[in-house]
């Protein structure tokens, strides 16, 4: 009895462990599902196969373009200035005995025994007759330091001003062959007018030997703005007093670095006491 039931008992555990083992190899033979690694797909544009193949094609050349038409010089008009008082009588005396003027030069308040000062009836009288005015400032004798420049460009926005002249006109300095002058003048009066609503200009005997041509060029050697930003306008040479119709040709006579853009050819007409001038046309608009 002993012995069968020891069999038995052999017999169970051996079933047992052998049920537990089958189990187990079950368990790991059974496959792991894994997803392929996707890999990336190249996408080919339609219609563009075989372009990186094609050698690259030449570019045409640009056209050549025109060349801009050649400056046309401006033209040369005439006119006259005065250091009388301006009616209608003294501008007919012009008319009928020298031609009409294309520019009146007058001067910005009188300076007494020398010049009698522009009035809105000759403003009024010369603008109806379509004749331009060139504002001319004349109260100093010494054209010497910038100070000296600066105080009298000062003076002469003001006298601008009260007479109603626009922005954008210009207003000359005149420097008489007497006066002493240097360049500090010269940049303290065209760096004062730069500043204000006016342009600046300068009248003289600019030639090869005067002291104003010498302090010009060194004031240009300082600043070169005046040399571009300054009109100049020169009395020599002086052919003399003539009608319109018998005017030289425009030629002044100062060195090339400066731009001489009125000329003064004629001094103290007997006639209606006029000085002639030429005036190139490009500079009109700065005049009023």
């Amino acid at each position: 009895m002993k012995t069968g039931k020891l069999f038995w008992v052999i017999l169970l555990s051996a079933f047992l462990v052998l049920s537990i083992l089958l189990v187990f190899l079950r368990h790991d033979s059974t496959p792991t599902s894994t997803e392929p690694v996707k890999e990336p797909q190249t996408v080919t544009e339609t219609g563009n196969e075989g372009e990186a193949d094609k050698p690259p094609q030449p570019q045409p050349e640009p056209e050549p373009q025109p060349a801009p038409p050649p400056q046309e010089p401006p033209q040369i008009l005439w006119g006259v200035d005065t250091a009388s008082p301006l009616d209608q009588a003294f501008l007919q005396c012009v008319v009928d005995n020298y031609g009409k003027p294309t520019v009146f030069g007058r001067y910005l308040e009188t300076k007494e025994g020398v010049s009698t000062g522009l009035t809105p009836e000759e403003v009024e009288l010369l603008h109806q007759q379509g004749i331009k005015i060139i504002p001319i400032y004349n109260h100093f004798t010494n054209a010497t330091t910038y100070e000296g420049g600066a105080q009298e460009a000062q003076a002469a926005i003001a006298y601008a001003q009260q007479i109603g002249i626009p922005k954008g006109k210009a207003i000359f300095a005149d420097i008489e062959p007497t006066y002493p002058v240097d360049e500090a003048f010269i940049r303290g009066w065209v760096e004062t007018l730069q500043g204000s609503p006016y342009k600046p200009g300068i009248y003289g005997v600019f030639t090869n030997e005067s002291a104003l041509t010498a302090a010009y060029q060194t004031a240009i050697a300082a600043n070169q703005n005046i040399q571009s930003q300054t009109i100049i306008w020169s009395s020599n040479p002086d052919p003399g007093v003539t009608p319109q119709a018998n005017a030289p040709e425009f030629q002044p006579g100062a060195p090339e670095n400066v731009p001489v853009s009125i000329w003064q050819y004629g001094i103290d007409g007997e006639t209606c006491n006029i000085d002639t001038n030429l005036i190139q046309s490009n500079i009109l608009d700065f005049l009023w």
